[in-house]
């Protein structure tokens, strides 16, 4: 079952914590596997503290018994475990799904490694079939949206959901993904756009759990 490879890459991953680290956690229905993971681990004992994507992500990592601490106040993660919409042998991703990508990609961003945890149904030969979410300044609705739609992005702000900061998130369906960088170079140059879902450099590995079996992706295109 998927929920089942879901926790498997979730719990290879979380073998990567060691005593004393900060651990980044992200946002959605994967990355919870990776919460009640680590809340494990410390209830056995493991000295580890945390920052989180979201006020969910924050709330289920109490009452699983992490101690969170406020990321503003943090400039180094050592560790980020994290969810994807889509995930490629490049370890090119899509994520925002949850609707946390703009903060998924702060803590990224401060993080000394980054993995990522999927089932199999997220690995994919090339990232680009998944919606692509954009966070966007709702004063700047109108122009975003127009600005996606002249990229061929086709976007349908998200029904009734605002992100934890307060702002839309328009998903977008690009007909083809064939240069992601300066599709991201593009968005982000974009007044108004806040966040993407196309991380690029931020992912360096991968566990990828199919019918039971995790594979390890690296960013030089190994896998384990």
């Amino acid at each position: 079952m998927i929920d089942d490879d879901k926790q498997a890459a979730a719990i290879a991953a979380v073998a990567e914590v060691r005593d004393g680290m900060l651990v980044g956690l992200g946002t959605g229905s994967t990355a919870a596997f990776a919460i009640r993971a680590l809340g494990e681990r410390v209830a056995a004992g493991l000295d580890a503290h945390a920052v989180v994507t979201s006020e969910a992500s924050g709330a289920l990592a109490r009452e699983v018994g992490i101690a969170v601490l406020d990321f503003a106040d943090i400039a180094f993660v050592d560790l980020t475990i994290d969810g994807a919409d889509e995930i490629d042998a490049r370890c090119f991703a899509i994520k925002g799904a949850g609707g946390a990508m703009l903060r998924e990609k702060i803590v990224a961003a401060s993080s000394a490694r980054m993995v990522v945890i999927a089932d199999g149904s997220k690995r994919v030969d090339r990232i680009g079939a998944a919606k692509l979410p954009v966070e966007l300044l709702p004063f700047a609705r109108g122009y975003v949206m127009r600005v996606l739609a002249d990229l061929g992005g086709v976007p349908m702000i998200r029904d009734k959901y605002w992100t934890d900061q307060g702002n839309l998130v328009a998903d977008c369906h690009f007909p083809t993904l064939g240069d992601p960088r300066a599709l991201a170079a593009r968005l982000s140059a974009i007044p108004g756009v806040l966040g993407h879902g196309l991380f690029l450099d931020e992912v360096d590995a991968g566990y990828i759990a199919s019918k039971g079996v995790v594979t390890r992706l690296e960013r030089s295109g190994a896998s384990a």
